[in-house]
This record gives C-alpha cells, structure tokens and sequence, in this order.
C-alpha cells in the first residue's frame, strides 16, 4: 500500500512538473512576440498603433492622417509646444531616403516645428545622412522597443 502511494505521488510530482514546465515554455514563447507585433500589422494599422504609443507619451492633439493626399505626413502631433509631422514606414527592410525627403517635405505642408520619420526597421547610411542634414527626426525599431517598454 505505501509502495503504491509512493508510486502515485511520483508519478502525480511527474505530469505537475510537466505542466509547470509547459507553462514556463509558453510563458517566455510570448515574451518574445509582443502582442503588438510589428510584422503582424498592415501599414494604415502601424500608423494607428504609432499615434497611440506617441499619447502615452504625453504627445497631444495626435491626428492620423487620411491614407492618401497626406503629403507623405501620417501624424500629426504635439509634445510641449513643439509640432510634430511624422512619417510611418512599416517595412521588412531598412528605411531609405525617400522616407526623409517625405518628412521633409510634409513638416514644411502641415507647417511642423518638427519632421520625423517612425519605423519598425532601421535606417540605411544614406538615409541617416539625408536626415542630418535636413534636420528630420529617425525613430527606429529599437527606439520603438524602448518607448513600449515605458508603457
């Protein structure tokens, strides 16, 4: 009888430390795949998710513009009196000049303190060149990371 129980015990001590092993394995398997996944969202959707993450950052007066006609502007926004045109660029590559050349071109349409552009990516070397020199914001991937982890 206690050679059975022991047995029991044993085997119950067994699955529990399965399961429990199961749960962790899930548990840090969504870790890494946010529930906003940036390779999960279309680019209207991504332009969407940006204007909220630029709210719970204090920005103000945040307006995602129509999809087409915006002057190459998704948002447009405010953080301490300064007003931002943001361009958005969900892309499975890194983001290129032309990206920079449409936040320009945008801050100057909207009448913006501020040109940026926002990305799940990174940039090229000519890009970031581009956007010294015409004093546009880059917010990449990392960047993004950063401001969800805020949150």
């Amino acid at each position: 009888m206690i050679n059975s129980l022991s047995t029991e015990l044993l085997a119950g001590g067994v699955l529990l430390l399965f399961m429990l092993c199961g749960i962790i394995w899930w548990l840090l398997s969504r870790r890494h795949k946010k529930p906003n996944s940036f390779e999960d969202m279309e680019g209207h959707e991504f332009e969407f998710f940006c204007a909220d993450l630029l709210r719970k950052r204090g920005f103000v007066d945040v307006e995602v513009t129509k999809s087409s006609g915006d002057y190459g502007i998704d948002i447009l926004a405010e953080k301490d009196g300064v007003t931002y045109a943001i361009q958005c660029k969900r892309y499975t590559t890194p983001v290129g000049v032309k990206a920079i050349q449409e936040a320009y071109a945008g801050r100057d349409y909207y009448d913006r303190m501020v040109g940026a552009v926002m990305t799940n990516q990174y940039f090229t070397s000519p890009a970031v060149e581009a956007a010294r020199k015409l004093k546009i914001l880059l917010w990449d991937g990392g960047y993004l990371e950063e401001m969800m982890e805020e949150e």
